[in-house]
């Protein structure tokens, strides 16, 4: 089996030369790589991908070896990502992804404690839960519990206020024009999953479900919650729905939530990723937008959608 090395970045560049020549500092630690060609340009100055020769190891073994943690290692600190993925069954036809802090820029029911004026009693739950330090039910009940009595008017707001990330709308949208199945599935809610997959294109979304009373929050949401579990559950309805194997599917994230998701799927992809899944997780975007997820499919520029 071959396999692509895929450098991107979101970061400026000056690559308007030749991409060997903006791969040229990492050339040492990619020869043990077997490099099959010079490097190719997928976006010039933000991505290019070199094919290297077939091996007896798994892909998944190369990406955990100590030569792949030296080669990212070295990348990393000229801001530029470095992935590596197998040539076959490359372009994925079916994408979940997670909203908080992947497809939006926040963590929404963070957002929504800032405006009732309870931020400070949140945020710190929030980060604990996405590292994986606390369990996501009990920390979404008792943060949600918070906002008990609090105006319903302030879910407008959050909405309002809600940021795409870069490459949100083009990753979608590019992904549905190459025949892909689309999905946001997040443990945020429903009232902001809903806008926001219709704005990037997704064919549907999951999320939880807040109670409302009159025009209060009850500070209670609808059980089950969508958690870690229910994001692979999705993420297998949706690949049988479609007659599609686990290896067709992408999967996006960043936090502890996603771990099961993100390994699951054919490519998993730490968005950003918290600690848990930088560990844990091969496929990594910390540098580029969430384009860098077309890239690693071998999309080149010119057949973005948006």
């Amino acid at each position: 089996m071959h396999y692509a090395l895929v450098f991107s970045t979101s970061n400026t560049t000056t690559g308007r030369g030749a991409a060997a020549d903006w791969l040229r500092p990492f050339s040492d630690a990619m020869a043990g790589f077997s490099p099959q060609q010079d490097a190719t340009w997928l976006a010039n100055g933000a991505a290019a991908e070199i094919i290297c020769a077939s091996s007896s190891q798994h892909t998944v073994d190369l990406a955990q070896s100590p030569a792949f943690g030296a080669l990212r290692k070295i990348t990393d600190a000229a801001g530029i990502d470095v992935n590596l993925v197998p040539t076959n069954n490359r372009r994925k036809r079916l994408l979940l992804a997670d909203m908080d802090s992947t497809i939006i820029t926040s963590e929404s029911l963070d957002e929504l404690a800032e405006l009732a004026g309870i931020g400070a009693k949140v945020t710190d739950i929030t980060r604990r839960a996405m590292a994986g330090e606390i369990d996501f039910e009990a920390a979404l009940d008792e943060r949600v519990a918070m906002l008990a009595g609090k105006p319903t008017a302030l879910l407008d707001q959050m909405v309002a206020a809600s940021q795409l990330t870069r490459g949100a709308i083009t990753l979608v949208r590019t992904m549905r024009a190459q025949g892909a199945f689309c999905y946001l599935v997040s443990g945020g809610f429903d009232v902001l999953t809903k806008p926001i997959a219709a704005t990037c294109g997704f064919h549907g979304h999951h999320a939880n479900h807040l109670h409302l009373d009159a025009n209060c929050l009850t500070g209670t949401v609808q059980k089950p919650v969508l958690d870690r579990h229910a994001k692979i559950d999705y993420l297998n309805h949706y690949c049988a729905l479609h007659g599609l194997d686990v290896q067709d599917s992408a999967a996006i994230g960043d936090g502890a939530n996603d771990l099961g998701m993100l390994k699951t799927a054919g490519f998993g992809v730490a968005f950003d990723g918290k600690p848990i899944l930088r560990q844990n997780i091969n496929l990594q975007l910390n540098h580029t937008d969430l384009s860098g997820l077309l890239f690693l499919q071998g999309i080149h520029q010119d057949e973005f959608a948006a």
